[in-house]
């Protein structure tokens, strides 16, 4: 068991752990008889050197020391190991100063919650018997409680099954990043060292995007609370600020230190959310509830920043980029559009030259129509008749004269 375990825990309690020394019945123990009263304890002394007790008697005198001398019922913290875990439970329970062995049965394994495993904390109830057959003394455990990290770690699953059950954690619910944020607002610590990476890592890569504080407690009693407002004000004032991203971030640290990050009224508040939210709390190991319902999760606070906060360098390489690629379709657009008019003007032009024809030739007919139409090409057809007829009529008459 870590050291000061079993202090910090006598202090929750308000009382001491129970200590041999201190129990009823704790003076030596004299030998008597089953069913006699206890005799004096040179009495005592004298009866065991003239009359030894059998294996079974002194079992039985220890028993009874034990039922006589300690609590129906005593609570035990200590240190699991050499846990063997099948139907029934054994194990040891131990500290700097001793060790207590345990037993649970499988009625009582089925109440207890968890399972622990070697090097667990944990507290233990239950009574104090001597096991004759094996001549064992120990504990018959009733019930088990996790102590600091377990008992943490045991309300922190608890919590993430009934979240997983409601939706938080869904893929389908969780919204993008936007690709080029105005400001993005940092909830964390303004003293802390996690502010510090943001902001260096936000003025390395693009100092267009501007950052809003927002300064609150990320650890003890009443930051939950904080931070679940924060939340909620960032939210609901995002035009006003001109927000388009929360980023809620912290260093590391042991897991009471990040707790504020698992409670539930800080999941709620990134689930209620409509801004985008991204989460970094503690190292990489390290997982808490609101990354799980936040939109994004990053390792460190630097990455956080990073995948939040567009890279200049990398914006102005993607401009340079699209430019050429955008020249080279305008020059292919161009060439196309050149030929297009190409084929469209010797298209025209030959068109045109059809149409120029036909109207031609209809002009030209049109133009003999019209002078054959004329008084007087008719009269000098006509006269040019007269003539043939005068001039057969000429011919004619003398043949009929003769």
């Amino acid at each position: 068991m870590k050291h000061g375990t079993r202090e910090r825990y006598h202090s929750l309690m308000g009382r001491s752990l129970f200590d041999p020394g201190r129990a009823v019945g704790a003076e030596p123990i004299e030998p008597v008889r089953p069913g006699t009263p206890a005799p004096s304890a040179e009495a005592g002394r004298a009866q065991a050197e003239s009359a030894p007790l059998t294996v079974g008697q002194a079992s039985e005198l220890i028993n009874r020391a034990l039922e006589g001398g300690l609590p129906a019922t005593i609570r035990v913290v200590g240190q699991v190991s050499n846990l063997k875990a099948n139907n029934h439970w054994y194990f040891s329970l131990k500290d700097e100063q001793a060790v207590l062995l345990c037993v649970v049965w499988a009625t009582s394994v089925r109440r207890i919650r968890f399972k622990p495993k070697d090097g667990d904390e944990v507290v233990v109830t239950g009574h104090v018997s001597h096991y004759a057959q094996q001549g064992r003394t120990q504990m018959y455990v009733e019930a088990m409680q996790p102590v600091g990290a377990g008992a943490l770690d045991l309300k922190f699953r608890a919590l993430c099954d009934e979240l997983r059950e409601l939706g938080f954690f869904a893929d389908e619910r969780k919204k993008s990043l936007p690709m080029f944020p105005r400001k993005v607002a940092v909830i964390t610590s303004a003293t802390g060292a996690a502010l510090a990476d943001v902001v260096k890592t936000s003025a390395q890569r693009c100092k267009a995007v501007g950052l809003v504080v927002v300064d609150v407690r990320v650890q003890g009693d009443g930051a939950a609370e904080e931070i679940a407002r924060a939340i909620r004000w960032v939210d609901r004032k995002r035009e006003k600020l001109g927000v388009d991203v929360i980023l809620v971030t912290r260093g590391g640290g042991a897991i009471e230190d990040l707790w504020a990050f698992n409670e539930r009224v800080v999941a709620d508040a990134v689930f209620a959310c409509r801004l985008p939210v991204i989460a970094a709390i503690g190292h990489e190991s390290d997982t808490t509830v609101i990354e799980l319902v936040a939109d994004v999760r990053a390792s460190t606070p630097t990455q956080a920043a990073m995948r939040v906060i567009p890279s200049a360098q990398e914006l102005c390489k993607q401009i340079e980029y699209l430019v050429r690629r955008m020249g080279v379709r305008v020059e292919g657009l161009l060439g196309r559009k050149r030929e297009t008019v190409r084929n469209v003007r010797a298209e025209l032009g030959h068109r045109v030259a059809q149409m120029l024809g036909r109207s031609r030739s209809r002009l030209e007919r049109a133009m003999r129509r019209l002078s054959d139409s004329q008084p007087r090409a008719q009269i000098a057809r006509r006269h040019a008749r007269v003539a043939m007829l005068v001039d057969r009529l000429g011919r004619a008459m003398p043949r009929s004269l003769e």
